[in-house]
């Protein structure tokens, strides 16, 4: 007898439901990639500056031409919702309480990866990209590089500390990487 194991995809919906159901809670750090379950490495205090650094330029960047979104879901399927370290995204006024920002709501993703640049960029990068999401930073501390990906991500520009970056969705956003990495 042969036994044929089954895999369970989830969906947003069933995550959402293991949430109310204090299965999964606020403190556990997972996402729901492809319909499985991520454990995320925990967050060390550079890891934790530089996402607030970060969120300090871009406010201050921005004003109001963009709603700064930390760590918060987005909802790329209905089997995908990372949290991206910072979104930026199309204002709204409900500041999207009536659902999670999806593809179409996304101006730029950023990742800060200390111990988790191979998933940030071949697991949670081709995700963004599949989706049609315009830009995406990865901030790879270790090597102090930022790297800029733009759609359809065949287009990659790597940024040292002594250079700048600017966004190319958002244009007025501009900031030079030694000062994203302290």
């Amino acid at each position: 007898m042969t036994i044929h194991a089954t895999h369970w995809q989830f969906t947003v919906t069933d995550y959402a439901r293991m949430r109310e159901a204090g299965i999964l809670t606020e403190d556990d750090r997972v996402e729901l990639i492809d319909g499985e379950v991520y454990h995320m490495s925990p967050i060390g205090p550079l890891h934790v500056a530089i996402v607030n650094r970060l969120n300090s330029m871009c406010i201050q960047s921005l004003g109001t031409t963009a709603i700064v979104s930390v760590q918060n879901p987005i909802q790329l399927t209905d089997y995908t919702e990372p949290q991206p370290d910072i979104a930026l995204l199309h204002p709204r006024i409900d500041f999207y309480a009536d659902a999670l920002p999806g593809p179409d709501d996304i101006l730029l993703l950023i990742e800060v990866a200390d111990s988790s640049l191979e998933y940030d960029r071949d697991i949670k990068l081709p995700r963004y990209a599949a989706t049609g999401i315009a830009e995406v930073w990865i901030i790879d501390i270790e090597s102090h590089q930022v790297t800029q990906y733009l759609q359809p991500y065949q287009t990659v520009r790597v940024y040292g500390v002594d250079d700048t970056i600017q966004s190319s969705s958002l244009p007025i956003l501009t900031m030079a990487v030694a000062n994203i990495l302290l």
